[in-house]
């Protein structure tokens, strides 16, 4: 039984050995996604979408820290304007954030061109990573009123809060005179005439000329804590995000359009503390504004005195769109929209409008003189 077994076991080896070898079904599928992969390695960037990226870069970030410490530095000791100008009277800087051409540009050259060049500076943040580029129109807006140190843009991002942060360093390090500084967009556009703006601003009939430089004014950026949307605001970043820098009782929230005055700009350029929370990319973005809640919430926080609790620029958010507010087209554009847009119940009526299509251009121009700029 023994030699049987033996033998048929040694019968059965011999003609396994015998059997052809079959190759591992493995090995090729190997060699396969090995041939693969360089081929993967260049599809990979065009077929699939991009990885996060957070906001703002860090050498962007480092750039606009240099930037913003030589402003708050210039405000230490005496500066002379690199504009030459020898006038004795406080300037307001006009800045606009754009990220497309001015459209409105006709009509906002004449509403300086009517006023005392000494009295104003214009400065312009354009998005250079927009496709055409933004179009210098020429007249106040030269190619020297573009600042050098522009960055791309993105809506519901910490780069808003970051361009309006580098139009205010340029300002203040541009110009020692520049007193108030007015954030605008392209699709904003004047109510009244700048001598209109400047007397009110200013108070200008109120003091002497030797006395403006030395009162104190208030900050027009709107200040409010009542909102139904204003907890899902606070936790776009995650919950419990801003805390301890920014507890929900000083959250607060208003009009990405200010018109600040120089004590409030530098102290936002100061800032280094509640910027480390508010520049953090969201998580929920549809409840992501953090240009609507920076400025306000650092201001209220550190000069609540200083603020007026409202903005001079007029927006209406009846029939607001994807959290964009109600655009104005040629046919709604008329004397009596410009006298409505004007009315305010605070002690200050509204300087300026949004938003326009860039059609009302034309009915704009044509209505100027007669009435937006007669004042």
């Amino acid at each position: 039984m023994t030699s049987s077994s033996s033998s048929s076991s040694s019968s059965h080896n011999n003609n396994n050995n015998n059997l052809p070898t079959t190759p591992s079904p493995l090995i090729p599928a190997t060699l396969l996604i090995l041939l693969c992969l360089p081929g993967l390695y260049y599809l990979a960037p065009h077929i699939l979408p991009p990885p996060p990226s957070p906001p703002i870069s860090f050498p962007d970030e480092l750039q606009d820290l240099t930037l913003f410490r030589r402003a708050t530095a210039a405000e230490n000791k005496p500066t002379k304007s690199r504009l030459g100008s020898t006038n004795s009277k406080p300037k307001i800087a006009f800045m606009f954030l754009t990220n497309s051409d001015l459209h409105f540009s006709p009509l906002w050259e004449h509403f300086f061109n009517r006023s005392n060049q000494d009295l104003y500076t214009v400065y312009v943040h354009a998005d250079p990573t927009v496709n055409p580029k933004v179009k210098i129109p020429g007249g106040v807006f030269t190619q020297d009123r573009f600042i050098t140190t522009a960055k791309k843009t993105r809506r519901g991002t910490a780069t808003l809060i970051a361009a309006a942060r580098r139009l205010l360093a340029t300002a203040i390090l541009d110009d020692p005179e520049n007193q108030f500084f007015t954030l605008i967009s392209q699709q904003c556009i004047p109510l009244h005439s700048f001598n209109y703006l400047y007397d009110t601003v200013f108070e200008t009939k109120s003091h002497q000329v030797a006395e403006l430089s030395q009162l104190k004014y208030k900050s027009f950026i709107e200040v409010f804590s009542e909102n139904p949307y204003i907890r899902d605001r606070y936790n776009a970043r995650g919950e419990n995000v801003m805390v301890p820098e920014v507890p929900f009782d000083k959250f607060r929230m208003g009009s990405q359009f200010f018109t600040l005055m120089r004590k409030d700009a530098v102290l936002v350029l100061r800032d280094r503390r509640l910027w480390r929370k508010f520049r953090l990319d969201c998580i929920k973005p549809n409840s992501c504004y953090p240009e609507e809640h920076y400025f306000s919430t650092l201001l209220s926080m550190e000069d609540p005195d200083g603020c007026a609790g409202f903005t001079l620029t007029r927006v209406n958010w009846t029939d607001s769109v994807d959290g964009h507010p109600h655009t104005y087209y040629p046919n709604e554009v008329s004397a009596e929209l410009i006298y409505e847009l004007r009315r305010s119940t605070y002690s200050t009526p509204y300087m300026f409008g949004r938003k326009f299509s860039p059609d009302c251009l034309e009915p704009l121009m044509e209505m100027a003189d007669e009435v937006i700029f007669r004042d």
